[in-house]
């Protein structure tokens, strides 16, 4: 209650403003309005057309471990209204103010091999804290690349590139629907954010004009307030940095492209298999688990994670999969990731099997 009365708070203030452009540029109107806007250039996020030039305080962003989606490149934001800020928290999501915006554009390459030539923006979505929670969108780029219009229905799209491997890919891109925005991004049935957590932004961005951590970019720009230095907030392995450890990297890249459905808050919570990168307990991070509802999906396979047999655990066969009754995730990607399979093969591998009685 306190928190629902605390948003509504916050947007009786951003009404008062004048529904109005705000200074930034963004139009707090639009971003806080009931009903979404048609066009993704209604919000005024972007000083262009083609959306590659951020307005004023909306500040671009990465992720340490992001989510795997078919190898495309991703283009993240933050925006959050002029003296409004995300408080700090350890664990989890930060908490945002009404009327903040997570921008996560998608696009392609000809060659993924050099993503930055010929690139191609195909989908942008939105995540908006509104008064009464979190609402997800999706806005879909025309040809010209001069605009991006919602498609709440969601949608397929046909894509075609060369993957970082040097092998041609030619995809069924899932533009998802709100429903399936929702099984992803939900906790205890609210709809939340996956990605923006303090330990997955705890490292150094190029902001053109300096390199700074983005925790402490975020709170000089005022998009943050609270929390710890830097050095002594919770940080996330990166996935592929082969100097980190490998239980560290395998444990990070299943936090970020699983735990959001394999948590106890998650869509998965009745399958006992529990992925966040905090959770301990062996059984529950799927060491030899059984899996509760058997089928086709196990393999054949006994156990989730079978210690020191990456090729007697269901994880890694579900992983590498690409038949929809099987793979997992079972949304977000049309191709195995080969390379986060790898990780996870092999931090397998080192573990230890159980001792023979």
């Amino acid at each position: 209650m306190r928190r629902a009365l605390a948003a509504l708070v916050g947007l009786a203030a951003l009404a008062l403003s004048g529904a109005q452009e705000a200074p930034s540029g963004v139009r707090l109107d639009v971003v806080v309005a009931e009903s979404p806007a048609a066009r993704l250039s209604d919000y005024g996020l972007f000083q262009d057309a083609g959306a590659r030039s951020p307005s004023p305080r909306v500040t671009p962003y990465e992720l340490t471990t992001p989510l795997f989606s078919d190898y495309a490149v991703k283009h993240r934001y933050i925006f959050t209204p002029d003296g409004k800020s995300a408080a700090y928290q350890a664990d989890g999501p930060l908490e945002f103010p009404v009327g903040s915006v997570l921008v996560k554009t998608f696009a392609f390459a000809p060659d993924l091999r050099q993503p930055t030539v010929g690139e191609r923006y195909v989908e942008t979505r939105l995540l908006i804290r509104k008064a009464d929670g979190w609402t997800a969108l999706a806005y879909v780029w025309n040809a010209d690349q001069t605009e991006a219009v919602l498609k709440r229905t969601g949608g397929r799209l046909d894509v075609s590139f060369i993957d970082p491997s040097g092998v041609p890919q030619a995809i069924s891109y899932l533009v998802p629907n709100q429903n399936q925005c929702k099984t992803c991004h939900s906790a205890d049935g609210e709809l939340v954010p996956i990605g923006p957590k303090a330990r997955n932004l705890n490292r150094d961005l190029d902001y053109g004009d300096r390199t700074q951590n983005q925790l402490a970019a975020w709170r000089r720009l005022g998009h943050l307030s609270g929390g710890p230095h830097p050095a002594e907030a919770p940080r996330m392995a990166a996935w592929d940095d082969m100097s980190e450890p490998l239980e560290a990297r395998a444990r990070a890249y299943l936090d970020v492209n699983c735990a959001h459905c394999h948590s106890p808050a998650g869509m998965a919570s009745t399958s006992g298999l529990y992925l966040g990168v905090d959770e301990r307990r062996p059984v529950h991070l799927g060491v030899g688990k059984s899996p509760v509802a058997a089928g086709r999906g196990s393999g054949g396979l006994a156990v989730s994670i079978a210690p020191g047999r990456p090729d007697r655990s269901i994880m890694v066969y579900r992983m590498a999969s690409t038949d929809p009754g099987i793979m997992m995730p079972e949304l977000g990607r049309a191709l195995p990731h080969k390379e986060g399979t790898t990780l996870v093969a092999d931090y397998i591998a080192s573990l230890q099997p159980a001792a023979s009685p």
